[in-house]
């Protein structure tokens, strides 16, 4: 399905950044598989699901489509497509007793859509509210009984800027419904729906011993962590994340009281957020080979209050929730984590993922319609946190993005653009006995006047290191005018960039783990008298 979409898709930002993930569900909605696209989109996507059945009956031939982070989304610019998938038992190898006019699976996948309409180019600019943000799209059936929506889509499409765009991204996530269900009816018509249905059981039955087996190896403890958001980009106020993890008897409960109330600005998180955070870090202390199932978070109970930066109500703005407050409820849980098994768990990573939109019209003939709209959004790597065991990598996107950056060629032949320098940040990881990964620094050119949107964090406060390794360095964001004055610019801010000025993103580099060989000496050296000495158990003299 990620194959498909990927390779018919019309934007970048899904061809070449690969913003998009697929799943495949069972008749109640359970995630049996999904693939290793983006983590903030697959924990939530079974929401998304559940609305869609919840929404309407869907028959053969339908696809629902949803973006609402108050009905299954998580925010406006992530376009989800559900399609039930009916079998035809009869030419099964085995059939087994399915339901009459029952779906028994649903194929789902979202994709980021570079412009979803709204106040500001890229829909992801500084809002209040959601109504700021873009069209908004509860559940609704695009195709029926095998047959185009039209009005559907002609009233989407009169709400975005670049419609022809849209049209090719969206006609690319039906082909990936398509590829899904067919892949799924050869399946069944291999091996038999009921052996098919008992085999979605045992992954969903698996995956949950497999969970409940890895927190019976963890220490039954209460553990705590907070971090913070610099700001929402209307108040100068940090805001907090607070996590409690209670571990014991193979089960977790994690419980997010204490996180700030919802906040003006658009860092704002559905609950779906949470939940998908939540499922992302658990499933990292588990090994590869277990299967990505619902069945993981089975063990879990997961307490995100309403109100608050990780369950915000309507009408709140969202589209930072998904990119900067996912990132930073990472990086809590993992802070937590970190005093129940501290030989597991990396020091944070980036943090954000330095959202950048550009939008306005294109002077140029060569690659389209001259004054042409055009609309586009990417997320920018940066450092990853250094491990218990190894240096972090540089330059890369960590925990809840798991996308690519636009290559130059790509950037420059689409958009009017130029890409001035795109170079690793040398020294912007933290130090210590394991360094913390370079983040990179980007430096654009614009060839027409472009209107600048820009959501990113640990702008003020570094990614903090572990086991006394030193925090990475935090980003920076500026413009250099035409007179070759720099401006500094704030983590979350739109600006009108005149032609001939240079954007310059430097991202933050991870924490760094340990204390490097010259902390400890320091350290040492800095004792007023030596420790005495004494024995273990088997005679040997230590400090």
């Amino acid at each position: 399905m990620g194959a498909a979409l990927r390779r018919s898709a019309f934007s970048p930002n899904i061809k070449e950044r690969r913003d998009y993930s697929c799943a495949v569900y069972d008749a109640e909605g359970r995630v049996l598989a999904m693939g290793d696209h983006m983590p903030v989109h697959l924990g939530s996507m079974p929401a998304s699901v559940a609305a869609a059945r919840a929404a309407f009956a869907l028959e053969p031939g339908d696809i629902a489509l949803l973006n609402d982070p108050f009905a299954g989304g998580t925010h406006l610019p992530d376009l989800t497509m559900v399609m039930p998938i009916f079998i035809d038992t009869k030419s099964s190898a085995r059939p087994g007793r399915v339901r009459k006019h029952q779906p028994q699976f649903y194929v789902a996948n979202r994709a980021h859509h570079a412009d979803v309409g709204g106040a500001l180019a890229g829909s992801m600019g500084p809002a209040r509210e959601i109504f700021q943000e873009g069209i908004r799209i509860p559940p609704v059936k695009i195709f029926r009984r095998g047959e185009l929506n039209a009005d559907v889509m002609a009233l989407l499409l009169a709400n975005v800027r670049t419609p022809a765009e849209r049209e090719g991204d969206l006609a690319a996530q039906i082909a990936a419904c398509r590829t899904g269900e067919r892949r799924l009816t050869e399946i069944v018509a291999k091996y038999g729906a009921a052996e098919v249905a008992a085999y979605g059981s045992h992954l969903l039955g698996y995956s949950a011993e497999m969970m409940r087996a890895a927190l019976r190896e963890m220490p039954t403890g209460v553990y705590t962590a907070e971090d913070f958001l610099d700001s929402d980009g209307v108040a100068d106020e940090p805001l907090r994340i607070r996590v409690r993890i209670e571990i014991g008897r193979g089960r977790a409960r994690v419980d997010f009281t204490g996180s700030s109330p919802q906040c003006a600005g658009n860092v704002n998180a559905v609950e779906a957020i949470a939940i998908s955070a939540v499922y992302y870090v658990f499933r990292c202390l588990l090994s590869e080979d277990v299967p990505a199932t619902s069945g993981l978070l089975t063990p879990i109970e997961v307490i995100a209050p309403d109100g608050t930066i990780v369950n915000a109500q309507p009408p709140a703005a969202v589209a930072g929730g998904n990119v900067e407050t996912s990132q930073r409820t990472v990086d809590t849980l993992l802070r937590a984590l970190a005093k129940a098994v501290p030989h597991r768990i990396p020091a944070a990573s980036q943090g954000t993922m330095n959202n950048l939109t550009l939008g306005g019209l294109d002077p140029r003939s060569n690659s389209g319609p001259t004054n042409a709209p055009f609309a586009y959004y990417e997320t920018t790597a940066g450092g990853m946190g250094a491990r218990p065991t190894k240096d972090g990598a540089s330059a890369i996107h960590t925990h809840m993005t798991n996308s690519w950056n636009t290559p130059i060629e790509v950037f420059e032949q689409v958009y009017p653009v130029r890409m001035r320098r795109y170079a690793v940040r040398r020294g912007s990881g933290g130090r210590g006995r394991h360094k913390g990964g370079d983040g990179i620094i980007r430096e654009i050119e614009f060839l027409t006047d472009t209107q600048v949107g820009l959501l990113c964090d640990r702008r003020l406060r570094g990614p903090y290191g572990l086991s006394g390794g030193a925090d990475g360095a935090p980003g920076k964001n500026s413009i250099v005018d035409l007179q070759g004055k720099s401006t500094a610019l704030p983590g979350k801010t739109s600006l009108q960039a005149k032609a001939g000025s240079i954007l310059k993103i430097e991202t933050p580099g991870g924490g760094g783990w340990g204390k490097s060989v010259m902390q400890r000496a320091r350290a040492y050296a800095g004792r007023s008298k030596p420790r005495p000495y004494k024995t273990d158990r088997v005679g040997r003299a230590s400090r």
